[in-house]
């Protein structure tokens, strides 16, 4: 039985959401167990056999500042579905809470593996060949140094593994081209260190991308720091909303948009399948000791079934273990890179 533990309140739908997603992810897992974290007066309508109801008596709220959720909200619905992972109740956790207090909460009470500075958010960009391209960092850390680029893209590789059955999954590093000699000086580091743990068998580095290739699926897995993620993330959902928009308005303006609308309609409607965020829903907060996936805040029943979907595949294939072992193999390598920028930054100051 797979165990996972749902922050109910979390987004902006909440219950409305939330437990109809339940219920239709228990439908299709018969293996599955939930433990739905929320306010009394919210859950206790909510029966099911294999759901068990946990009462929490704060909400993180969408705008709450992370140390108010932290500090202050310590019975919240999602610190309380957080804890039940840590105390062994659940196998993994999945919230559309606010995200920098769920990375906060989750951090302060699992901690990190072994090897990692720091966790990254890991999600899913629709591309073309009508997949997905992994892309981490998402949001979590706007400042990373090489070392920290490489333990996502180690993570990264995991993940891919797990859930989408890659053994060996591709990965690129976001940079302004193609060529080794362009990108920042940090980009230019993470590439010769990334290529370092690719000849030990640590990585299957491809080199470096643009943007445009994680549209086009160019590598299974783009590494970046939490800025640019979070920007590609957004421009993303921007293009999604915007066909969207137009499929709803129905080029409806004069006869010949009219006439255009109707040509283009199969078209339209294929592409925003291929962009629908929904289908991708559920980024994994990487490096912790623990499974914590956080799903959209404006998440409709069916992207939030997603996010419990790809938990449950992550408990189901031992997501944790493998990201243990992968960072474990691509410890040395990790440390003699750090040594040598200690080495510099000592040569530096004398």
């Amino acid at each position: 039985m797979i165990t996972l533990a749902v922050d109910c309140m979390g987004g902006d739908h909440g219950t409305s959401v939330t437990i109809p997603a339940c219920l239709k992810f228990l439908n299709n897992h018969p293996d599955a167990h939930l433990i739905c974290v929320g306010l009394k007066d919210s859950i206790q309508h909510f029966s099911h056999p294999r759901v068990t109801l946990v009462e929490s008596p704060e909400v993180v709220e969408m705008d709450d500042a992370v140390e108010i959720a932290l500090r202050r909200k310590k019975k919240s619905s999602m610190r309380i579905s957080i804890e039940q992972v840590k105390a062994g109740h659940a196998q993994a956790a999945v919230s559309a809470g606010n995200t920098g207090a769920l990375m906060a909460i989750a951090r302060y009470v699992l901690k990190t593996i072994d090897g990692i500075e720091r966790p990254a958010i890991a999600g899913q960009m629709p591309n073309v060949k009508g997949g997905g391209t992994t892309m981490l960092d998402l949001g979590a850390n706007v400042d990373c140094t090489p070392e920290h680029l490489i333990q996502f893209a180690v993570m990264g590789s995991a993940l891919v593994s797990v859930l989408h059955g890659i053994e060996e999954p591709t990965v690129g590093l976001l940079n302004i081209g193609e060529e080794a000699i362009k990108g920042s000086e940090v980009i230019k580091r993470t590439s010769e260190l990334m290529q370092t743990v690719a000849n030990s068998g640590g990585l299957n580095f491809y080199g470096n991308v643009e943007g445009n290739d994680i549209f086009k699926g160019t590598t299974d897995i783009v590494v970046c720091d939490g800025f640019v993620g979070n920007v590609a993330l957004k421009a993303s959902e921007g293009l999604a909303a915007m066909v969207t928009q137009m499929l709803k308005e129905g080029f409806s303006s004069n006869i010949f948009t009219k006439i255009s609308g109707i040509i283009a309609l199969p078209a339209l409607s294929s592409f925003k399948k291929r962009v629908d965020h929904r289908r991708h829903n559920g980024a994994a907060l990487l490096g912790l000791q623990g499974l914590v996936f956080k799903s959209h805040g404006s998440a409709d029943v069916l992207a939030f079934e997603n996010a419990l979907n790809r938990a449950y595949d992550a408990v189901l294939n031992h997501l944790l273990d493998k990201v243990r072992v992968r960072i474990s193999q691509a410890a040395p390598f990790l440390a003699a890179s750090q040594i040598g920028k200690d080495l510099g930054n000592s040569t530096l100051d004398e």
